[in-house]
C-alpha cells in the first residue's frame, strides 16, 4: 500500500493550526520507518498522528477519527525520526503551533 509516502503541514502562527491529509498504511504491515523532518528554518511544534479507525469506511471523516500522538514523535522542534512497531490504517502529521513547515517520510515495510 505505501511504498514511500511524503506528507506535509504548514502553520500560520495559531495553535493546533494545521493538519496534513492523511496516508493509508497497510494494515497488514506496520510502518518500518518513519522520518519527520522539519522544513529549514521553520519555528513550529508538530506531532506525528495514527488512527486505527477504518479509513475506508464510507462515512470515515479525519476530522472526527480517532488519533493517536506517537510516543516518541510528539511536540517536536527539530528534526526527529522513529518507527510504528505496529500496523495502523492512518498517519498524519500535525503542526500544533509556529510558522513554517515539517514534512513526514514514510516507508512501509516490505513494499520500499
Amino acid at each position: 500500500w505505501l511504498s514511500s509516502a511524503a506528507i506535509s503541514a504548514a502553520g500560520s502562527g495559531a495553535a493546533a493550526d494545521a493538519a496534513s491529509p492523511w496516508s493509508i498504511a497497510g494494515a497488514a504491515s506496520a510502518v518500518a520507518g518513519s522520518e519527520s523532518s522539519c522544513a529549514a528554518g521553520a519555528s513550529l511544534t508538530y506531532n506525528v498522528q495514527h488512527t486505527f479507525d477504518d479509513v475506508f469506511a464510507a462515512n470515515f471523516d479525519p476530522a472526527t477519527a480517532t488519533w493517536f500522538t506517537h510516543s516518541t514523535l510528539a511536540s517536536k522542534t527539530t528534526s526527529s525520526d522513529g518507527n510504528y512497531a505496529f500496523p495502523v490504517t492512518g498517519i498524519r502529521l500535525t503542526v500544533n503551533s509556529g510558522n513554517g513547515s515539517a514534512t513526514l517520510n514514510l516507508i512501509q515495510a516490505g513494499i520500499a
